[in-house]
C-alpha cells in the first residue's frame, strides 16, 4: 500500500510549500474521475471501515470510468481497533479502487507521541489510551509502575510497526479537485490555500464552521461531529462520530450529484445503496 500510494502521489500536482505547513497539498485533475467518494473520521473502527470499503468497492466496480476514494483522516484514537485500522489501510491487498488518505489531527498527535512520548502525554486524553491498548499497551499501568515513562516509551518503540508511522508521516493534508477541497478539519476563511497552515487544516472549527471557506470553492471535511452530514456555507461535514454512533459516513460525488451510503450491517447481503440528497454544484454556484 505504501508503494502504491507513492506512485499515486507522484502523478499529482503538489502545491508550493509555505511557512506553517510541511505536509503536501495536492491538486488533482477532476475530469479523470466519474465518481469520487469521501470517507469521514474512522477513529479506530475497523469493522465499520471494512463495511464502508466493501460498499465503495461494489459501487465503484459498477461505474463506467475511474473512481477515487478520499479518506479524510483520524484513523486512530477513541475506538478500540486503531491497530487493525492501520494494518488494513497499509495492506496493499485491502483495496481494489483508487485511494487517497489525508492526515487528521489525531493521526499527527499519535505520530508525535510515538516520536517522543514524554513530551506528548496529553495525547492520551484525546483517545490515545484506546489506541495504545489496541497494540497491547496499558499506558496508565506503565506510567504508574516503577519504570514510568521510560517503560512506556520502550514498549511503544517495540510494538508500533514502522510502516504505521511511515504511513502517517507521509500523509498529505489537503486535496483539491476542481473547485472542491478535501481536508480533515476545514480551512481558515478567506486565506488562499497555499497559505493555509497544517494546524488549521487539521484542527480548525470556528470561524470556519460559521463562515465557510470564503473562497470560490467547496470544502468537504470531517473533524466536527454531527448526527447527520452537515451542509454549511460552501462546506459539507461528514464526521458522524463512528466510534459512538456506529455510523461511518461515505459520501459519493458523481458530476453534480451528492449521495450518501445508506447504513448497512455485516449481516446484510443486499448491495450498497447510495441515497441522493442533492443535485447541485459543489462549488456553491
Amino acid at each position: 500500500m505504501l508503494k502504491a500510494a507513492r506512485r499515486f502521489l507522484s502523478r499529482m500536482s503538489v502545491g508550493k510549500q509555505q511557512p506553517g505547513h510541511r505536509r503536501q497539498h495536492l491538486d488533482i485533475a477532476g475530469q479523470d474521475y466519474v465518481a469520487i467518494y469521501a470517507i469521514g473520521d474512522v477513529h479506530g473502527c475497523h469493522d465499520k471501515l471494512v463495511l464502508a470499503c466493501n460498499a465503495i468497492s461494489a459501487d465503484a466496480s459498477a461505474q463506467k470510468g475511474r473512481t477515487l476514494a478520499i479518506f479524510l483522516g483520524d484513523y486512530v484514537d477513541r475506538g478500540m481497533q486503531s491497530k487493525s485500522v492501520l494494518n488494513y489501510i497499509t495492506n496493499s491487498g485491502s483495496f481494489d479502487f483508487g485511494c487517497l488518505f489525508l492526515c487528521g489531527n489525531h493521526d499527527e498527535a499519535f505520530l508525535n507521541f510515538c516520536r517522543d512520548p514524554g513530551r506528548s502525554l496529553s495525547w492520551l486524553d484525546l483517545g490515545g489510551r484506546e489506541t495504545l491498548m489496541s497494540y497491547g499497551i496499558d499506558a496508565d499501568h506503565m506510567l504508574n509502575s516503577a519504570g514510568g515513562i521510560a517503560s512506556l516509551s520502550e514498549a511503544v518503540a517495540q510494538v508500533v510497526p514502522a510502516r504505521h508511522l511511515e504511513f502517517i508521516e507521509n500523509l498529505p493534508v489537503l486535496a483539491k479537485i476542481g473547485q472542491n477541497v478535501f481536508v480533515h478539519a476545514g480551512i481558515r476563511p478567506g486565506v488562499p490555500l497555499a497559505q493555509q497552515s497544517d494546524r488549521d487544516l487539521m484542527w480548525i472549527r470556528e470561524p470556519f464552521l460559521s463562515r465557510g471557506p470564503e473562497l470560490d470553492l467547496t470544502v468537504v471535511h470531517g473533524h466536527t461531529v454531527s448526527e447527520e452530514p452537515a451542509f454549511g456555507r460552501n462546506r459539507i461535514g461528514i464526521d458522524t462520530g463512528a466510534y459512538e454512533s456506529g455510523r461511518l459516513t461515505v459520501m459519493r460525488m458523481t458530476g453534480s450529484e451528492i449521495s450518501f451510503l445508506a447504513p448497512t450491517s455485516a449481516r446484510d447481503p443486499s448491495p450498497p445503496i447510495f441515497q441522493s440528497v442533492a443535485s447541485l454544484r459543489l462549488n456553491g454556484q
